[in-house]
C-alpha cells in the first residue's frame, strides 16, 4: 500500500488513535522532577502578530483574529501539520503579555479537546517530540491560574504522549526528525515524575544515530546549515537536562557536538546568521550563538571545507560558497552549486533568494532554482534539475569537477568548476573568487568552456548567436542599490553607512532588476534587487570578470549596533 493513498492515510490515523488509547492506560506523572527553564527562542514580533490573528497563508498574510490556529486554512498541508508541534508557543512566550498567555492556553486546551486522543495531523514522531518539548518548556505559561481539572488533563496527555513517542520514535525519518523525537523522549522521561523507563533505550538509540548520521567532518546528509543548527540545539538541550538531574552524558553525544560546532562556526556569517542554502534560513536571532555557547566547544582553526561549503574571510567581510553537489534524494535541495553569499560586518550584502518552503508551493520550486542564487545560470535552466512534476528530489544533479583553495599574504580564494550544463549544453562553468586580506575587495571571474569529446558540444554549435547566460548577484533588501558611472557600475549603500561598488569588465550587459528575499522568520516575501550580468557565450571559452569593492572613503571599522527585529516587518 503506497504511503500517499487514502487507505494508507486512514490506516495511519487509526493507528495513531489506537496507540494513544494504549498510551493513555500507562502510568501518569504526578508532576515534574524538575522544571527546566525554557530553552527554545521565540520572536516577540511574531507573537504579537499571532495575538492579533495574523497568519501566513500561501505567502499572503490574512487576518483571522477570532480563529484558532487549527482552523486557519493554510495552503500547505505541511505548514498545517507543523502548527501541531506548538513551535508558536515560543513566540507567544517571547511576547509575555497576558493576552499572549490567554491565547496560548486557549489554543493548547482546544487542541487537547480536539486532538488529544490521537486525532488530527500532528502525530508524526518528530511533531509529537516538538510538542512535548514545548509543553515542558512552557508548562508554567500553560497552567498558570488553570483549574485543577485542566492541570490533570494536561499532565495525563503529556504522560500519554511520552508513552506514545517511546514506541513510535523509530518511525521518524533519519536526521533531525529522528533526533527531535529521541531528544523529547529523553527530556520528558527525565523531568516527568516516575516515567524514566524510556530514557536509557532512547539515549542508546541517540548515540547510535549520531554515530551513523553525523560524519567525521561534522556534516549531515541534507547539507542544510539550519538543520545542523537544529541538531546541535537539540543535543545541547539533552546535555543540559542530563546535567540538571545528575546523569552522565554519553560520550557519543559529546563527540557529535565536538564535530558539529566547528562546522557551524564555518557557516556563520560575520553578522552571526547562517548561510542560507538547501532549504535553510539564517536561524532565529540568537539561536546559533546560544547553541555554540551551550555546547562549550572551543573554536578551532578552519580547515577550509565544511559540509561542502568554503568560507573566505578578510577583515569584517565573510563569504560562504556552496562548493559541493546538492544532497541526493532531498526535496529541499537547491541548484546552488557555485553560489556565494557575502556579509560585511553586521550587514548581509549578497544573498540567496532563500527557501520558499514556508510560503507554499508558489514559492518553493522557484526558490530552488539556480536563478534564485548568486551565481551563473545558462538559458534560465538550473544546473541541477527537477522532473516533469516540478517538485521532489532533483533528477539530474550537478557535480564539482574541480576545487582548489588558496591563501597567502594578499588574501584567500578558490577555483571551482562544475558540470551542470555539460550534457545539456556542452559547457562547464568555472568560478574564481579572491578576497583580499582586509576584506575590502572581492575579485571574481566566471567562465563557460566548451566540453570536448561530445558530438555537437559547445555553445557555438547549439546557438548561432551564442549561448545565453546570466550571472546574478541577489542583494539583501536592506541594501540601497543604484546604477552609477553611466550604467557601468552599481553603488551599494548599507544601513551601517558602508558603500560598496560593483564593477565588471564590459563584456556583458549590466542591469539592476527586481528579485525577492524569502526568510521564514518573516511573514511575507520581501522585495529586493539583483545585479545581473547578461551575455552570450561564443566559441570555446567565454570569460567575465567583475569586482565588488568597498569605497575608499569607507572606514575599515564602523560602529554598527542598530539591528531591527527580524520579524518586525510583515
Amino acid at each position: 500500500m503506497a504511503k500517499g493513498d487514502p487507505k494508507h492515510r486512514e490506516t495511519g490515523k487509526w493507528r495513531d488513535r489506537f496507540e494513544m488509547w494504549r498510551a493513555s492506560r500507562q502510568p501518569v506523572a504526578a508532576g515534574f522532577e524538575s522544571q527546566p527553564e525554557p530553552r527554545s527562542i521565540g520572536l516577540y514580533a511574531r507573537g504579537k502578530q499571532l495575538v492579533a490573528g495574523q497568519f501566513v497563508v500561501g505567502g499572503v498574510v490574512v487576518e483571522k483574529p477570532d480563529t484558532a490556529i487549527w482552523d486557519v486554512p493554510f495552503a500547505d498541508a505541511d505548514v498545517q501539520m507543523q502548527t501541531h508541534g506548538f513551535g508558536w508557543l515560543d513566540d507567544l512566550a517571547a511576547m509575555g503579555s497576558l493576552k499572549a498567555q490567554a491565547k496560548a492556553q486557549e489554543w493548547a486546551f482546544d487542541w487537547l479537546a480536539r486532538y488529544g486522543q490521537g486525532r488530527g495531523a500532528g502525530w508524526q514522531p518528530s511533531i509529537v517530540g516538538r510538542r512535548l518539548i514545548r509543553w515542558i518548556n512552557h508548562a508554567p505559561l500553560l497552567l498558570q491560574d488553570r483549574p485543577e481539572a485542566d492541570r490533570a488533563t494536561f499532565m495525563a496527555s503529556l504522560s500519554a504522549q511520552l508513552h506514545f513517542l517511546a514506541r513510535r520514535w523509530p518511525e521518524a525519518s533519519v536526521g533531525v526528525n529522528r533526533v527531535e523525537a529521541l531528544a523529547a523522549t529523553i527530556t520528558a522521561g527525565l523531568v516527568l515524575t516516575g516515567l524514566s523507563a524510556p530514557v536509557d533505550p532512547a539515549l542508546s538509540a541517540l548515540a547510535a544515530h549520531l554515530e551513523a548520521e553525523v560524519d567525521m567532518g561534522g556534516g549531515i546528509a541534507s547539507r542544510n546549515p539550519e538543520d545542523l543548527l537544529d541538531l546541535l540545539t537539540l543535543l545541547t538541550w539533552v546535555e543540559q537536562t542530563l546535567a540538571e538531574v545528575g546523569r552522565a552524558i554519553p560520550p557519543e553525544l559529546l563527540a557529535a557536538m565536538e564535530r558539529i560546532a566547528p562546522v557551524l562556526r564555518a557557516l556563520r556569517h560575520a553578522d552571526g546568521g547562517l548561510a542560507r542554502f538547501h532549504g535553510g534560513g539564517r536561524g532565529a536571532e540568537g539561536r546559533l550563538d546560544a547553541a555554540l555557547a551551550n555546547a562549550g566547544i572551543k573554536p578551532l582553526p578552519s580547515a577550509g571545507m565544511a559540509m561542502g561549503y568554503v568560507r573566505l574571510t578578510g577583515g569584517r567581510t565573510s563569504i560562504v560558497v556552496d562548493a559541493a553537489p546538492p544532497p541526493e534524494g532531498s526535496a529541499l535541495a537547491h541548484a546552488s552549486l557555485g553560489a556565494f553569499e557575502l556579509t560585511s560586518g553586521r550587514r548581509p550584502v549578497i544573498v540567496s533568494v532563500g527557501s520558499g518552503a514556508a510560503f507554499g508551493a508558489k514559492w518553493h520550486a522557484p526558490g530552488r532554482t539556480t536563478a534564485a542564487h548568486s551565481t551563473l545560470g545558462v538559458e534560465d535552466i538550473s544546473s541541477s534539475r527537477l522532473g516533469r512534476k516540478g517538485f521532489g528530489p532533483f533528477v539530474t544533479r550537478a557535480d564539482t569537477t574541480a576545487l582548489r583553495l588558496f591563501s597567502g599574504d594578499s588574501g584567500a580564494g578558490l577555483h571551482l568548476a562544475q558540470d551542470g550544463w555539460a550534457k545539456s549544453h556542452g559547457v562547464t562553468h568555472a568560478r574564481d573568487l579572491m578576497l583580499t586580506k582586509g576584506g575590502r575587495l572581492l575579485t571574481g571571474t566566471d567562465r563557460l568552456t566548451a566540453t570536448s569529446g561530445q558530438r555537437g558540444a559547445g555553445p557555438s554549435r547549439k546557438h548561432k548567436a551564442g549561448l545565453p547566460f546570466a550571472i546574478r548577484f541577489h542583494l539583501h533588501p536592506d541594501v540601497d542599490a543604484r546604477l552609477d558611472m553611466g550604467g557601468a557600475a552599481v553603488s551599494l549603500t548599507l544601513k551601517s553607512g558602508e558603500i560598496w561598488v560593483f564593477r565588471h569588465d564590459g563584456s556583458t550587459i549590466l542591469t539592476l532588476e527586481p528579485t525577492i528575499y524569502l526568510e521564514k522568520t518573516r511573514m511575507r516575501p520581501r522585495d529586493s534587487l539583483q545585479i545581473v550580468l547578461s551575455g552570450a557565450a561564443q566559441g570555446l571559452d567565454t570569460q567575465v570578470g567583475w569586482t565588488l569593492a568597498k569605497a575608499q572613503d569607507t572606514p575599515l571599522a564602523i560602529r554598527d549596533l542598530e539591528r531591527e527585529d527580524p520579524a518586525s516587518q510583515i
